[in-house]
């Protein structure tokens, strides 16, 4: 799923293509990615874009009516740039906005079809999709240990909930908790005050890193390969693959369609999770949500 650096990028390349730009028209090719029918889709079109802005892992396109197009992305969403009119590819395009300087097809790969599109009005209806989730370069370490700690949870899944944090998910959490040299299942509460700093400001820094080597890989044009993997990643997608600080095999807990990726000498002590092969033996016994791979490795011994 495309998080902070890659939603702050793919703004950054629309800002130049279609901020001051009049919205031609908006082709659906899926009736499934409009989630609201209040105000209508045709509002916008005729519309000049005013503003962009992320909220949470949504672009949000603002337009001089006072509309927002607010697009989520989820796992498989992503964005093109192409001329305008052109054609969407058949098994995977989504819609198409035409704009005066060209077109942004919007597509989603696999079979599950989760992207959205809301057309909301105004900053009313555009704040009922931020899911409250504190922005980490906006507040300090404390409200930012108020956020984590607001729920018990493990360090993995409060970094990843957008109600606490915004705009962090799978990937570049296992990069946070590697560089704060934090183990992911780690509760919230047990977090004392040096480890709250360590995590707080490598959450910074890791998204502030990524977001400079995002806008590098793009090289000023279109960010056409937004991937949850990367060749300089610490620990993310890196399974049995040496830790680039210690050297040792990164290992991973694979869970429904995520997983979490760790280093056992940098993070956890040493201590090495059950590995994919005891989920297969366990079978349905094994955590499908992150709240029952909490309960697992969690539960009174």
């Amino acid at each position: 799923m495309p998080e902070y650096p890659d939603i702050i990028v793919y703004i950054e390349a629309l800002e130049e293509r279609i901020l001051g730009e009049r919205l031609e028209r908006a082709r659906l090719a899926s009736p499934f990615l409009l989630r609201t029918v209040r105000p209508p889709l045709e509002a916008a079109h005729g519309q000049k874009v005013t503003e962009l802005r992320r909220i949470g892992k949504r672009i949000a396109i603002g337009l001089e009516n006072g509309i927002w197009l607010a697009l989520h992305l989820m796992i498989m969403g992503r964005l093109h740039w192409r001329e305008k009119g052109a054609k969407l590819p058949g098994k995977i395009g989504l819609a198409a906005f035409d704009f005066s300087s060209g077109a942004l097809a919007f597509t989603e790969s696999g079979s599950k079809k989760r992207a959205a599109l809301h057309v909301v009005e105004g900053e009313q209806g555009l704040e009922m999709m931020n899911p409250g989730g504190v922005e980490v370069f906006e507040v300090g370490v404390d409200a930012f240990r108020i956020a984590i700690t607001s729920e018990n949870h493990t360090l993995k899944r409060a970094l990843t909930d957008a109600r606490l944090l915004s705009g962090v998910g799978n990937a570049y959490s296992d990069e946070i908790l590697h560089r704060a040299k934090l183990s992911p299942f780690t509760l919230t509460s047990s977090l004392n005050d040096e480890e709250t700093k360590r995590l707080y400001h490598a959450t910074r820094t890791v998204l502030t890193e990524w977001t400079g080597l995002l806008r590098e890989k793009a090289g000023g044009g279109f960010p056409e390969k937004v991937t949850a993997f990367h060749d300089e990643m610490a620990v993310h997608g890196k399974y049995n693959q040496p830790c680039p600080v210690c050297g040792t095999s990164v290992q991973r807990i694979r869970y429904a369609e995520r997983e979490t990726n760790y280093c056992p000498a940098c993070q956890t002590g040493g201590k090495v999770y059950a590995d994919r092969g005891l989920s297969r033996l366990l079978k349905k016994d094994w955590p499908r949500t992150m709240e029952e791979l909490e309960s697992l490795y969690n539960r009174p011994r």
